[in-house]
């Protein structure tokens, strides 16, 4: 499943994602625990970003590979993004639960290319 998320920022300066149909609280949104500086670095420091991300490999994508498994703790998992436009990085997240209800699992690998927007 490939699909095109949006990221924005708050006036308070912190990273949610674009979830319409999310019938959850908005805090469970917030992207904290690393995957906020991601952001950070994907946005260019902007307020707003799109990414493409997918459980299955595409051209041109980097990868954030779970390290460990949080679901019977506190939900989500420990990634790390191993490389940005193919760079190493080797950033360390916290992906929350979200991620479970955006890929309908936990996925090994997330497979994510920032969206360019050429107009």
């Amino acid at each position: 499943m490939r699909h095109t998320f949006r990221f924005y920022k708050s006036p308070s300066n912190r990273w949610y994602i674009d979830l319409p149909d999310w019938e959850g609280s908005i805090s469970e949104l917030e992207m904290v625990e690393g995957a906020d500086t991601m952001l950070d670095k994907i946005s260019g420091d902007a307020n707003e970003c799109f990414i493409d991300m997918s459980d299955e490999p595409f051209e041109g994508s980097d990868t954030v590979k779970l390290v460990s498994d949080l679901r019977d703790a506190i939900g989500g998992g420990n990634y790390i993004m191993e490389t940005y436009k193919g760079e190493p990085l080797n950033h360390p997240m916290w992906l929350c639960a979200v991620t479970e209800h955006v890929f309908a699992d936990l996925p090994e690998a997330i497979y994510v290319s920032p969206v360019i927007n050429n107009d």
